[in-house]
């Protein structure tokens, strides 16, 4: 059995109402959180912070909408490195790090080693990303970039 389903296996109806209005709103109240699952303040709280215990809810935050700070164009990119060793993985890993250009990084299966998401100002701005930052990281060997039109559907974490 994989370990992810002896976690979700373990959760009962409780346990993912909590989570699935954790993922609706970070910010609800453990008296609103209790009110709509339907258990009183105190063993809502006390199953919030078995799941955090857990692992299961890993933090909050706070979803920022990034063309409203002027961040307009995003990109996915492809990386492939030259080796696929270990030295040059935690190089390019601590440059992507320094980026703030680089909202999700993804070490990826198959052709390509990696799969950034890069937001900016502009297509110009992501050219000079491009060619002035993520160019010059040692062992990249290969770039695809790829546009989206618009976003279909956007999640923050599945739920069960």
């Amino acid at each position: 059995m994989r370990p992810s389903l002896a976690i979700s296996d373990t959760l009962d109806t409780f346990d993912i109402q909590i989570l699935r209005e954790l993922r609706q709103n970070g910010r609800i109240s453990i008296q609103d959180l209790s009110e709509r699952i339907g258990l009183s303040a105190t063993p809502a709280a006390r199953r919030l912070r078995h799941l955090e215990d857990r692992g299961i809810v890993t933090g909050y935050c706070a979803l920022i909408d990034e063309v409203k700070l002027g961040y307009e164009v995003s990109v996915f990119v492809s990386v492939q490195l030259d080796k696929q060793i270990d030295v040059t993985l935690d190089q390019f890993e601590a440059a992507i790090q320094a980026f703030p250009e680089v909202v999700d990084c993804w070490l990826m299966t198959g052709n390509r080693d990696y799969l950034l998401r890069v937001a900016t100002t502009g297509l110009a701005a992501f050219e000079t990303f491009l060619t002035g930052k993520l160019t010059k990281v040692p062992g990249v060997a290969n770039i695809e970039s790829s546009i989206p039109l618009r976003r279909v559907k956007s999640g923050v974490a599945r739920t069960p």
